[in-house]
């Protein structure tokens, strides 16, 4: 006498393509094709920014533009400590004093304005390299704020020079030091476009410092079988 057969099961149902899909929603099965689509759809890929959120780099912004400017404050005593000094002279014409350049085919003037340009480019590099070895995304509120604060520097380091240097009088500097005496003009920029230097520097070097050594967005993948066959017409 035999044992009764196990009934098979039931046969599956099956949709009008002939295959059987997952319901809208549904995890994917690992290692199927569903799941392969998955892995390059899903956050991380597309769709996910793995990056700060914008208040962050809001304010990592903010703080790179006040250490940026206030590195202007080194920028003026270096620039009233290394510019050339302008010499003048002053008389007494008619009763009344009057103030003369002693040189007057000399070119300490540039030279004032050169040293502050060379002075803002070189820090403008400094301020790059330094931002980028601590932070080395990019950014466009990061860029922003780095020319900001290097032109607020600028400025900062135009006002402290001109108030380390010789008094702006000069006719009560004249009087002080008495007729035919040279004394020292102040310092004066002549051309205001030496204050873009440091913004401009700063960046051009970050942005090509980013473009050669930041990192690189991951070049997407795609194996065979990762997005699952579409059903015939």
């Amino acid at each position: 006498m035999t044992a009764p057969l196990t009934p098979p099961p039931p046969p599956h149902e099956h949709s009008a393509q002939g295959s059987w899909q997952p319901p809208a929603g549904a995890p994917a099965a690992p290692g199927s094709e569903h799941a392969e689509y998955a892995k390059h759809t899903g956050p991380g890929w597309y769709g996910q920014d793995d990056g700060p959120g914008m208040r962050t780099e809001l304010r990592e912004a903010g703080l790179v533009a006040l250490a940026v400017a206030l590195g202007g404050v080194l920028l003026g005593v270096l620039w009233w400590w290394l510019a050339p000094h302008v010499p003048l002279i002053g008389d007494v014409t008619d009763g009344n004093w009057v103030v003369y350049l002693k040189d007057t085919e000399g070119e300490q003037a540039v030279g004032v304005d050169g040293t502050f340009t060379l002075l803002g480019l070189g820090f403008g590099l400094v301020s790059a390299l330094a931002v980028f070895l601590l932070r080395r995304r990019g950014g466009v509120p990061l860029v922003v704020g780095l020319a900001v604060g290097g032109l607020l520097g600028s400025l900062l380091a135009w006002r402290v020079g001109v108030w380390l240097g010789p008094a702006e009088d000069v006719v009560a500097h004249a009087r002080e030091v008495g007729r035919g005496v040279t004394f020292s003009a102040p310092l004066k920029l002549g051309a205001k476009g030496a204050l873009l230097a440091w913004p401009l520097a700063a960046l051009v070097v970050h942005l090509g410092l980013t473009a050669l050594f930041g990192p690189r967005d991951p070049e997407p993948e795609f194996e065979h079988g990762a997005y699952p066959s579409q059903p015939a017409a």
